[in-house]
């Protein structure tokens, strides 16, 4: 996915979240190509979505703020957006 998002400069897909996690990361690839992620913050507060886009913007090198959730702020199925 990475060398997408330099390819074509922009990346959107579906990511589902699991919140209260014991660890961050990556739990696997669902057949529809959604993501599923394990997330360790507590959906509170927007927690869980500021760990899921440090989480994102660690994994593809980019800035917090190249990170957008684009659709899904309040729920466990989101769509989110990088900018390279």
């Amino acid at each position: 996915m990475q060398a997408q998002l330099r390819e074509a400069g922009e990346l959107t897909f579906n990511v589902r979240v699991h919140p209260g996690a014991r660890k961050t990361q990556i739990k696997s690839v669902m057949a529809d190509g959604t993501i599923k992620i394990d997330v360790a913050a507590v959906p509170e507060e927007g927690r869980a979505n500021a760990a899921l886009v440090k989480f994102l913007a660690e994994e593809f090198g980019v800035a917090k703020g190249n990170v957008e959730i684009v659709a899904g702020e309040t729920g466990r199925k989101k769509v989110v957006r990088i900018v390279a």
